[in-house]
């Protein structure tokens, strides 16, 4: 049975990207050899709020940062979601793109935020969305990429069942405002899907905006399988990837869409 951890991590403007780059990859180095997929946050170099900042520690997918993530996974022979990052192309683009890292040290996936939070004013403003749906084989199963604000729309979680996703992995700067969104969007993606859900929130204050932490571990039931609080963090849970298509042939709804 495979374990997950979920690195609920301070991304706190009181503490500079490159001092807390160095903390987490220690903390990521401790973790991976209890786990068999780890998961960071969303933009939890800059934080989540800070586009500017984002925007100024871009960087291409074969940055340090990765390099590091990528040579830990494979000392380990552990997966890693290493949150979402700011890519910047070529092209002066940049988008919130989450990378998959295998157990070799290889990127696996990589999956550009289709929705993009904040209105007219906010993330749109200072980044590119993606258009592609990814879903890729992990120790999880067929395993559907997504990150934060994605969570607000049912129809792209339905193209990533259709795509064969049995688990969502998310990952997440979520704000304390609206943290009982979170949770309940969370068990409304397991339960509508029959999937299950592995969300990865941060916590700390940047950007006049609290993250609200509470990272969480769905099955496809809706159960809240493993849930953290609202402090920094390693949540960890064990996942049973069967229980998907199980609970799909025992309650056969999506058959039943129209």
């Amino acid at each position: 049975m495979p374990r997950v951890a979920l690195l609920q991590i301070s991304s706190d403007a009181s503490e500079a990207p490159q001092d807390r780059i160095e903390r987490v990859l220690g903390m990521l180095d401790e973790t991976l050899p209890q786990a068999d997929l780890a998961v960071l946050p969303e933009l939890w170099i800059s934080g989540a709020f800070d586009l500017p900042l984002a925007r100024a520690v871009a960087a291409p997918l074969d940055s340090p940062v990765i390099e590091r993530i990528a040579a830990m996974a494979a000392a380990a022979r552990t997966w890693v979601h290493a949150g979402s990052y700011a890519e910047r192309l070529p092209d002066g683009r940049t988008f919130n793109t989450a990378v998959l890292i295998g157990p070799d040290g290889g990127i696996i996936a990589t999956y550009r935020k289709r929705h993009l939070f904040g209105f007219a004013t906010g993330e749109r403003t200072l980044m590119s969305s993606g258009d592609a749906l990814v879903v890729a084989e992990t120790p999880l199963g067929p395993t559907g990429l997504a990150t934060c604000y994605d969570l607000r729309f049912p129809e792209m979680f339905r193209d990533l069942v259709d795509a064969g996703a049995e688990t969502f992995l998310l990952s997440s700067g979520w704000p304390t405002p609206r943290i009982e969104h979170w949770r309940v969007l969370a068990r409304a993606r397991a339960i509508e899907d029959l999937a299950w859900v592995v969300a990865c929130n941060g916590v700390g204050s940047h950007a006049d905006i609290t993250l609200g932490g509470h990272s969480i571990v769905v099955d496809p039931q809706g159960a809240v399988i493993a849930e953290a609080g609202d402090e920094e963090t390693v949540l960890f849970a064990d996942i049973e990837p069967a229980r998907s298509p199980q609970w799909r042939e025992a309650f056969p709804a999506l058959g039943d869409r129209r």
